[in-house]
């Protein structure tokens, strides 16, 4: 199986964000598109492999938020297939609410960090559904519903290996630190969990995260995650008891995050890189917001 993982150097950070390039024997398969300002940094990274925009007709997106498929208006309206999570569809067609929705987190960066998200022709956007099979290249991927990060995620599974987005974290190359992508409005901590021991139960051979590149060593990543799935709401839990403010609460767990990074040996650079791929004010925000669903 020939899986190419193709850096999209978002923000001029390498490794922070990928794209896979995968190579059916009817020819390529794209997975995940990146956000449209790294447009660029994908079709060279395509050009480094020998190909160009013309030979992608099929691309799978893992769920919707920008750093995954903010690009995927542009790569239908090019003429490729886009197959999407049936919840998201309707937001790569039309994301005006998707972009509104962004825009109020991040503000006026939005055009810097995302560049442009345009509008995919319907027809040339197919919904997809938990369990159902894409045959394309020669290749049979299947779809799992994976929410938890978001409610329109899926997992694509593709023989033993299986691309997760975000649903099983985020860690980087070379790094033993797990991060958790808790981001609004949908992070779900018992969902999320739910997810985690289905993915665990098809015993992948490897995974391959958005955040980043190809990881074997599958239970220690999803043990990893579950275990940060109780330590890090319980220390947003402990804020909110003490009534510390959103603007004190994010520098705290910043530290908390950092000091768990420092101490398994990560460099400040390491670090930032971490940061770029899961800004942690959201994962604050998005803890806070399913707290106070719970209550």
């Amino acid at each position: 199986m020939d899986i190419r993982t193709l850096d999209l150097n978002f923000q001029n950070v390498p490794q922070a964000i990928a794209s896979y390039l995968v190579i059916g024997p009817d020819g390529p398969v794209l997975v995940e598109t990146g956000p449209g300002s790294t447009l660029a940094a994908l079709q060279a990274e395509l050009a480094r492999h020998g190909y160009e925009p013309a030979d992608i007709h099929h691309v799978l997106v893992t769920h919707i938020h920008l750093d995954h498929a903010g690009a995927a208006g542009w790569w239908a309206q090019q003429g490729a297939q886009v197959y999407v999570h049936y919840f998201g569809a309707r937001h790569l067609i039309d994301p005006s609410k998707l972009w509104a929705s962004a825009s109020r987190i991040y503000g006026d960066k939005m055009e810097m960090l995302w560049g442009e998200m345009l509008p995919a022709p319907a027809e040339r956007v197919t919904a997809v559904h938990n369990n159902d099979t894409i045959q394309v290249a020669g290749l049979t991927f299947t779809a799992l519903e994976t929410p938890g990060h978001a409610r329109h995620h899926h997992v694509w599974q593709l023989g033993d290996v299986a691309f997760t987005g975000d649903a099983v974290g985020i860690r980087l190359p070379h790094n033993p630190l797990v991060d958790v992508p808790a981001p609004p409005p949908e992070f779900d901590r018992e969902t999320w969990l739910e997810t985690l021991d289905r993915l665990q139960a098809a015993q992948f051979s490897a995974l391959y995260p958005t955040h980043f590149g190809r990881l074997e060593d599958v239970d220690h990543q999803i043990d990893s995650l579950r275990a940060l799935l109780d330590d890090a709401p319980n220390f947003i839990r402990k804020q909110m008891q003490a009534n510390v403010s959103r603007d004190d609460m994010i520098p705290l767990y910043e530290e908390w995050v950092r000091d768990r990074a420092r101490a398994l040996g990560l460099t400040e650079m390491q670090i930032h890189q971490y940061e770029m791929a899961n800004p942690l004010y959201m994962s604050v925000d998005g803890i806070v917001r399913y707290w106070r669903k719970m209550e």
